[in-house]
């Protein structure tokens, strides 16, 4: 019997789907392996904080189970947050003015258009997955937050917060005198969005952004957290809630 084209094609694409099969199996088993690893390695930034309360800055390290952010005082000595987020000086639906902001960095289509994981196409998650997307920085506002396990309050010291101030300015875009940064709505009416610069990406997640700005700022942190708990592994629980 003489072999047609089509049957030699036949094992090379039993051979392709096995190694797409094995390549997936590999990504889905070996990135939380990875992330797990890495995010177990001190980043060796860490820095104390003084004993003197007078002396340091609460933040607050906030947490869904998916999403990270940082949570920041609208305003101290170091800075006033309303001169970066309009919105920081806009009053909440409930009519509340905020005190408090939790800032975060994101994919912009997943911010601005997924409410939930139901709603994610799988042609975003496919281009997340393999060429990234555009970055976008989502605020939130809230009012005296209380510390539990997902709002995991961290004392640094006004140095500290000083750089961390640095590393949020340095990740939105500059911008002319006199010009007011642009409020962009997503997915969370209450929330604000901001340009920002970077490339999202499975190795520079969300989860990445606030390790590394942590770290910046002296928080000890592993060396690669792209993962939700990879970041709050490093944060300690308070002992009640306040």
């Amino acid at each position: 019997m003489v072999e047609g084209p089509l049957s030699r094609l036949k094992p090379r694409a039993i051979r392709a789907a096995k190694f797409i099969a094995a390549a997936l199996a590999l990504v889905v088993l070996g990135y939380p392996l990875a992330a797990w690893v890495g995010s177990s390695i001190p980043d060796g930034r860490a820095m104390a904080a003084p004993a003197d309360v007078a002396e340091t800055v609460e933040i607050m390290v906030e947490t869904n189970g998916t999403h990270t952010g940082i949570i920041v005082p609208i305003v101290t000595s170091t800075k006033d947050w309303r001169e970066t987020f309009p919105s920081a000086s806009m009053p909440r639906p409930d009519g509340l003015m905020p005190t408090h902001l939790a800032i975060g960095w994101g994919e912009r289509e997943v911010f601005l258009e997924v409410l939930t994981w139901g709603d994610l196409k799988p042609s975003t998650a496919l281009r997340i997955a393999t060429v990234g997307g555009d970055p976008i920085m989502r605020v939130s506002h809230y009012v005296r937050p209380r510390a539990d396990e997902n709002f995991r309050p961290v004392r640094i010291s006004v140095a500290q917060y000083e750089r961390l101030v640095a590393a949020i300015d340095g990740a939105l875009p500059s911008l002319p005198e006199g010009q007011t940064r642009e409020i962009l709505r997503g997915t969370f009416a209450a929330d604000a969005y901001y340009e920002a610069h970077g490339s999202y990406t499975m190795t520079n997640t969300c989860n990445t952004w606030v390790g590394d700005t942590l770290a910046e700022a002296g928080v000890e942190m592993g060396i690669w957290t792209p993962l939700a708990g990879g970041v709050m592994k490093w944060i300690p629980e308070p002992d009640e809630t306040v």
